[in-house]
């Protein structure tokens, strides 16, 4: 996964220095973060990204807004996603996997967890 190029979406600054550490962890170097999905729209631009991670609910723009944004556009509909939220129910699994996502944690979570989670979405796609 070393070669991989991941932005991640979280507007804790807590929250995103763990997914940081957690990425850097697992051999992810090349990381873009961004506090909402309005910031991750402007910092994707046209880049190409592996993989979006993404928070559920956040200011501005949430996480359920941006994947429907993103997979709305061509260049991104393939691109996987994962979810990391705090909203752990059933429904809510669902609802996530209905509007596109690939992948699904509930925080907290380990680096461990990260790493599977993502090695199964990479190998799935």
């Amino acid at each position: 996964m070393e070669d991989k190029k991941v932005i991640f979406v979280e507007d804790s600054p807590t929250m995103r220095r763990i997914i940081m550490n957690s990425l850097n962890k697992i051999g992810i170097s090349q990381i873009i973060e961004a506090e909402n999905g309005v910031d991750a729209l402007e910092k994707i631009g046209d880049q190409d990204f592996d993989m979006v991670i993404t928070d559920w609910n956040m200011p501005e723009m949430n996480g359920e807004e941006l994947v429907k944004e993103l997979r709305s556009n061509s260049k991104y509909k393939e691109t996987p996603i994962l979810m990391i939220t705090t909203r752990g129910m059933q429904d809510d699994v669902m609802s996530a996997i209905k509007m596109g996502v690939n992948g699904y944690i509930v925080k907290p979570f380990t680096p461990e967890v990260l790493k599977k989670k993502m090695g199964e979405i990479f190998s799935a796609s």
